[in-house]
């Protein structure tokens, strides 16, 4: 059976040797995200700031969202967004909160009915009030919260409390990034975000299990071999098999940003952005922290070996 290896099976880059230009990158990278969000803050979506829902069904065939869209988009409402809702026919028109009162958002609701005309079934308005998106914000927060909790555990069950710690902080700076190039980019955080990051989570922390996978059976395969060098065999070792998944899972997320229409492209981009930054951190900061953890190896501490420089 011939296999196929997009990196050849005795590849030796030296990531080991390179940690501290990852750590210097990762923590500007990571600085310039909060920076960007204390100062520009997020574009939030209407679950998170409250806005106007209005279920409708066209009477005459299947919705036309782009001519809906186009016409909805010059009423001056703000943020104004449409998707397929159930039946090719029913669609759901989200509105962002008008400033004012009820009065206002009435008026809003009644601009989209003359804008859109006759042949629409108006089956459902509702008002997202400032309580509820308060309510979903922290709601999504605590998932994300939750999620990364639940990692650290099952990663220091499985291993050690040490990996998970590395797991963990690797996690962070892949959440911390996504929500910097969202402010950046001024692309709508709503509910779909949250699950996209909770997404990038799972996968960020499946490459990176892969690895500490590996790390471990080297380290009871090669007891007496420095623990640098070792890390860095580890993570060759394993570099075909993450740059294939990577890449595979990218040109699926490819595939819906290009194709997939307005309303999961930017899921789909934060997706696109999760793979990448999930599979540095995996192997450029994940496995280098392990360095720092005072790891255990065969019931003794070997920080001698830590130190040992990884042969050029």
């Amino acid at each position: 059976m011939i296999g196929f290896n997009l990196i050849p099976a005795n590849v030796n880059i030296k990531f080991i040797p390179r940690r501290a230009v990852f750590f210097v990158f990762s923590a500007l990278l990571v600085a310039a995200s909060v920076g960007l969000f204390t100062i520009h803050g997020l574009n939030y979506g209407i679950d998170f700031q409250g806005g106007i829902m209005i279920d409708v069904r066209t009477t005459d065939g299947p919705a036309d969202i782009s001519k809906m869209r186009r016409k909805l988009s010059g009423l001056g409402l703000g943020e104004v967004s449409l998707q397929e809702f159930g039946q090719p026919n029913d669609v759901l028109i989200r509105i962002q909160r008008q400033d004012g009162g009820e009065a206002a958002q009435q008026a809003a609701v009644d601009n989209v009915k003359k804008a859109l005309g006759a042949g629409i079934e108006y089956r459902r308005t509702e008002f997202v009030g400032p309580k509820v998106s308060d309510e979903l914000f922290w709601d999504g927060l605590m998932a994300v919260g939750y999620a990364i909790l639940a990692i650290m555990i099952y990663i220091w069950f499985r291993f050690e409390w040490q990996f998970g710690l590395g797991a963990v902080v690797a996690l962070l700076h892949d959440v911390l990034t996504t929500i910097g190039i969202f402010s950046l980019l001024g692309l709508e955080f709503n509910l779909s975000t949250v699950a996209a990051i909770l997404t990038i989570a799972g996968y960020s922390i499946n490459d990176t299990v892969v690895v500490f996978d590996r790390v471990r059976e080297n380290m009871r395969k090669f007891k007496k071999m420095a623990f640098p060098e070792l890390l860095n065999n580890s993570i060759n070792q394993t570099l075909s098999r993450t740059v294939i998944t990577s890449l595979t899972t990218l040109l699926a997320l490819l595939s819906l940003y290009l194709l997939g229409g307005e309303v999961i492209r930017d899921f789909s981009f934060a997706m696109i952005w999760g793979v990448i930054i999930g599979t540095y951190s995996s192997i450029c900061l994940a496995v280098p922290l392990l360095l720092y953890m005072n790891i255990r190896r065969g019931g003794k501490v070997a920080p001698e070996e830590a130190a040992a420089p990884v042969s050029p």
